[in-house]
């Protein structure tokens, strides 16, 4: 089977779960050097079944591997949530989420409120550069324009050849009534389903030093990984697992 994308990708998610080629070669029984070679792009022909054995390994589907248009495993995104008690335990988090995409060439988004993204540009400097940085106040004015847009972003960057999409959000609130928070997490619940099979990573913050208890509460259930950087442990990144949507 031609795979025009493969190295690439099989290096990625390789990468994403922290192995090194021996230990791919251990998890999904081929060779070393068949794996060596097929991320260098030396193998240019590839058997469906030893795709498959590598799909099944790093838990992402075999059309993800070969770049097709469709990626058919549920486990692909990653939907985390951040809960910070200060701009320090904001950038904690935040920062580095950005930084390994970077370092990853991954598609890289930030829609951050005007306080957050003046802290997240002078933290990357020059690796600013890296990040299409979005006002989270316009940009979460209609959801459903919001959601679209993560999507057809996450379309192009992928159609575009970038391994996986990476995207920070932060939750506006201010204003935000009964009715105006339910509709904000069926947007959260709506992401769970649109991009179950996207080959992405979301990291959505929220504000835990003025949020109401029942906000950050409904923020953990809707999020398959939530992180709290007020009480200790840290935010496990999206890479440490495929996280099912929740």
């Amino acid at each position: 089977m031609a795979t025009s994308r493969l190295g690439a990708n099989l290096r990625s998610a390789r990468e994403r779960v922290g192995w090194s080629r021996e230990a791919l070669a251990y998890h999904s029984g081929l060779s070393w050097s068949a794996i060596a070679q097929m991320e260098s792009g030396r193998r240019k022909e590839v058997r469906v079944s030893s795709l498959m054995a590598l799909a099944t390994a790093l838990g992402v589907s075999v059309d993800y591997l070969v770049g097709g248009s469709a990626t058919i495993s549920p486990r692909l995104l990653g939907h985390s949530a951040l809960i910070y008690g200060s701009e320090e335990g904001y950038l904690a988090s935040a920062l580095p989420f950005l930084v390994d995409g970077i370092s990853r060439s991954e598609a890289v988004m930030a829609v951050p409120s005007k306080r957050q993204g003046d802290l997240l540009r002078d933290a990357l400097g020059d690796d600013t550069r890296h990040v299409e940085f979005r006002d989270a106040s316009e940009w979460y004015r209609a959801l459903d324009s919001a959601s679209s847009g993560y999507m057809a972003f996450a379309m192009e960057r992928f159609a575009r050849g970038a391994p996986w999409i990476r995207i920070l959000g932060d939750a506006v609130w201010a204003g935000r009534s009964k009715a105006e928070s339910a509709e904000w997490f069926r947007y959260e619940e709506t992401i769970n389903l649109a991009f179950a099979s996207a080959p992405a990573s979301i990291l959505c913050s929220y504000d835990g030093r003025s949020l109401p208890d029942a906000v950050l509460a409904h923020a953990r259930r809707t999020h398959p990984d939530a992180g709290d950087s007020t009480t200790g442990p840290a935010l496990r990144g999206p890479e440490d697992s495929m996280l099912s949507p929740g």
